[in-house]
């Protein structure tokens, strides 16, 4: 083995170690501190900001939170080019999901009610421009779809997990299909993200998922009794949409995501009445979903340490620079 992934490898094993119990409360303090700071900024600072510098204070804030959580994040590939607005879809495993996204491409997300009253980040969420679902309402599905197309027409980035729940990272649930309905006609592109965290090894971190019946409060301990946790996004692929039903869509989805964290494809759904009796061939789901191309997969070392270093830097910098001069690009 070369040296230097000797020494890398050794690196990342000792990164992977617990933290004492100082520096958990102190990392758990400057989290809920971060979190108090972008309510303070979506109350006071968000009504004076123009959309595209909006944009880039959430992605600042996002880089900042993963800077304080120790988080590394590899990227892999990058959105499609072009001011097309993008349907993003994505497997969900932790809280912190949105914190990648959001470092990389800032979007509005969509979010069960739930979320709206959480402490802090119910009130973050609301003034950020989350769209909520209501999951017990029969038309709770239609007002979303409704709110995910008219953000669409904007020319804004949605982003969703249609699991519809979070998994620990080793599975892949399958998508539902009805929020796929913005999606349709051709009015938005729909790309497909993988999200995992992984150990020194290269194995599952299951301790950064928020899954189950680990309580959010239980999440945060989790991820700061780590020296460092890393993650990694990959642009899986871009769905043609033209001609497809959402369920064409869904599946074609589900299958990116899992190839590209190379884990098994959902079992087949029921009970969804826009499914067609039939089940695509694999040849016909390949034409749906095209991969997107990979800038750093063959190097995970650089990749890991590029945004900690940004998160670093980040966590130097004020709202109130322009979104021009922003050290993270």
């Amino acid at each position: 083995m070369p040296r230097s992934r000797s020494v890398l490898r050794l690196h990342d094993a000792a990164a992977d170690k617990s933290t004492s119990s100082f520096t958990r409360v102190y990392r758990l303090t400057r989290l809920l501190l971060h979190i108090a700071y972008g309510c303070v900024g979506v109350a006071v600072v968000f009504p004076f900001f123009a959309h595209k510098r909006r944009l880039w204070a959430i992605k600042l804030w996002s880089r900042q939170a993963l800077g304080v959580l120790h988080l590394r994040l590899t990227v892999h590939g990058s959105l499609p080019p072009g001011h097309t607005p993008t349907l993003i879809v994505s497997n969900h495993v932790s809280w912190a999901d949105i914190c990648l996204l959001n470092s990389v491409v800032p979007v509005r997300f969509v979010a069960k009610s739930d979320v709206r009253r959480w402490p802090l980040i119910g009130f973050l969420a609301s003034r950020v421009g989350t769209i909520f679902i209501e999951r017990r309402s029969p038309l709770g599905t239609v007002r979303t779809n409704r709110a995910i197309a008219e953000a669409l027409s904007r020319g804004e980035h949605v982003a969703m997990f249609p699991e519809g729940t979070s998994t620990d990272g080793t599975e892949v649930k399958p998508f539902h299909a009805s929020l796929f309905q913005p999606g349709l006609g051709g009015v938005a592109r729909v790309v497909v993200v993988a999200l995992r965290y992984v150990n020194w090894d290269g194995s599952v971190n299951v301790n950064a998922s928020y899954a189950g019946e680990r309580s959010l409060w239980e999440s945060f301990g989790l991820m700061v009794a780590r020296n460092s946790l890393h993650a990694e996004l990959i642009f899986a692929a871009s769905i043609d949409v033209s001609g497809k039903t959402r369920g064409d869509i869904a599946r074609a989805a589900e299958r990116a995501a899992a190839e590209a964290l190379q884990l098994p494809r959902p079992g087949k759904k029921t009970g969804t009445a826009a499914l067609p009796d039939t089940a695509p061939t694999a040849s016909s789901l390949a034409d749906i979903a095209h991969p997107l191309e990979s800038h750093s997969a063959s190097a995970p070392g650089p990749g890991l340490s590029s945004v900690w270093d940004d998160g670093r830097c980040a966590a130097r910098t004020s709202w109130d620079r322009e979104p021009g001069q922003d050290p993270l690009g």
